[in-house]
């Protein structure tokens, strides 16, 4: 059992993390108070919805892994993810080892063969809290070889903590500020697929546009060029042709740009919300 200076201080640090609901603060905080109970490495802050691309809305990730543990994650390994997987198809627990979700059998899956064998660490815990939109907010918390495994006992003042941490979460995504950035309207839902077939059509090659909808819709290079009929080094010159008109440099880049163009699709009609959304600010005005 946990002594009472542990909770003293688990209070005292959760309590700073209170205080910065609504705030930069809040995700820095939060992940330091559960960091001071147990070693972690990598940790990082995922919004899931079953309509759109993933974001990573907050990470401790040195430079040199965050193509490994973002970059590549979102080039389409993301949909084997058992973590992601579960995190849209009804979880009943706030709190999960990969381990025990896939019983075992991580070493044998195509996810670990193809993705997460290369990305260093050795375990992974998630803190899970589901949002008002239907959205689902994941903790990610892992160890690298040098720290080994998490053992039970950390297990299990982890698993101890998750009611609180998902209910913060819960209550952060509330706030004013979150809400309007991140979460979706209600009735949006609907038109997600129209923004998937139309965003970027009015810059990019009707070629590139079927690879621009298969990119924002999660799908590998791979399986992309084979959904095509198309080589996989000319669908990677096509990849590359799109991020150079569109100005990003990464998938996170691209997903970024198309959530953010999701308000004006309204004002784009049937056509690309990307033109609108990239016009100048006076032309906004004129439309609005």
């Amino acid at each position: 059992m946990a002594s009472p200076d542990t909770f003293r201080k688990w209070n005292q640090d959760l309590s700073k993390a209170v205080a910065a609901l609504g705030s930069d603060q809040f995700f820095p905080r939060l992940v330091a108070a559960i960091a001071e109970r147990v070693t972690v490495d990598y940790p990082q802050i995922w919004l899931y919805h079953t309509d759109l691309p993933p974001q990573c809305i907050y990470h401790e990730i040195p430079a040199d892994a965050r193509y490994s543990q973002i970059g590549r994650y979102l080039e389409g390994p993301y949909r084997e993810d058992p973590f992601y997987q579960l995190s849209l198809n009804q979880p009943r627990s706030r709190f999960y080892r990969l381990r025990e979700v896939t019983q075992g059998l991580l070493e044998d899956s195509h996810y670990h063969q193809h993705y997460y064998g290369d990305t260093g660490t050795v375990d992974e815990v998630i803190f899970l809290s589901q949002l008002v939109d239907g959205s689902v907010i994941n903790i990610s918390l892992m160890r690298v070889p040098g720290r080994g495994e998490f053992q039970r006992p950390e297990l299990d003042m982890l698993r101890s903590l998750a009611p609180p941490v998902a209910e913060l979460l819960r209550s952060h995504s509330q706030m004013a500020d979150f809400s309007s950035k991140y979460l979706l309207e209600p009735d949006i839902d609907g038109v997600i697929d129209h923004a998937f077939q139309t965003f970027g059509s009015s810059i990019v090659s009707p070629r590139e546009k079927s690879v621009l909808e298969l990119m924002l819709r999660g799908y590998s290079t791979s399986s992309s060029a084979e959904k095509l009929s198309i080589a996989v080094e000319t669908l990677r010159r096509h990849r590359k042709s799109i991020y150079r008109k569109l100005d990003v440099s990464s998938q996170g880049d691209l997903f970024s740009l198309f959530i953010n163009s999701l308000s004006y699709l309204g004002d784009a009609g049937v056509g690309d919300p990307l033109s609108v959304y990239m016009s100048p600010p006076a032309l906004h005005e004129n439309i609005n």
